[in-house]
């Protein structure tokens, strides 16, 4: 699980460098703007493409078990699971809405709305474990136009579980394999 508090708590000077940077590419995302006065950071969150980001991860729930065969191949407990990480992505993200409004500004001290945010992003990297899992459980039994199918899904999803640890400043060690408008097509979500 990712959370803001744990992240200062462990900065290094390299930490402290990276976090910085990360910081700054976050104004270039466009998902939210980070100001610093001080020794005060503050984070504005551009609410829509939080809610843009978790409806991606319920699209590709969606999506790779509307795929009969792999729904099939991973058996009901697997879609179970995937079912229930869903569910809890969907009530993280109402729970978000409902906090955050049209937009919301999140300082460090801010345990409340950090929270908010951070249950959506874990809920979101839940959803891509277990479909990832699923998927590659599945791939000797599927056929390979199907298995394309369903890890065009994960792989916009994964894209998307990149794009939001970017804008919380948590590093990702893997390259997205599109664009964050790519991901959001292929999911059906307009941002």
């Amino acid at each position: 699980m990712t959370d803001l508090n744990s992240l200062t708590a462990r900065q290094t000077r390299r930490g402290f460098l990276g976090t910085i940077l990360a910081g700054s590419a976050i104004g270039m995302l466009g998902a939210c703007t980070v100001t610093k006065s001080g020794n005060v950071t503050t984070i504005t969150v551009n609410v829509a493409k939080v809610k843009a980001y978790g409806q991606a991860g319920i699209n590709a729930v969606s999506t790779v078990l509307s795929i009969a065969a792999v729904a099939s191949a991973i058996g009901a407990p697997a879609v179970a699971v995937i079912e229930a990480a869903s569910v809890a992505l969907s009530a993280a993200l109402s729970a978000f809405s409902t906090a955050a409004g049209s937009s919301v500004t999140v300082n460090y001290d801010d345990t409340t709305m950090k929270s908010a945010i951070n249950s959506v992003l874990t809920d979101l990297q839940t959803v891509a474990a277990d479909l990832s899992s699923a998927i590659t459980g599945a791939s000797s039994t599927v056929s390979s136009s199907v298995l394309s199918d369903a890890n065009t899904a994960l792989s916009a999803l994964k894209t998307i579980v990149s794009v939001f640890e970017g804008i919380l400043g948590v590093v990702s060690l893997s390259e997205p394999a599109m664009t964050e408008a790519q991901a959001l097509r292929i999911l059906k979500v307009a941002a």
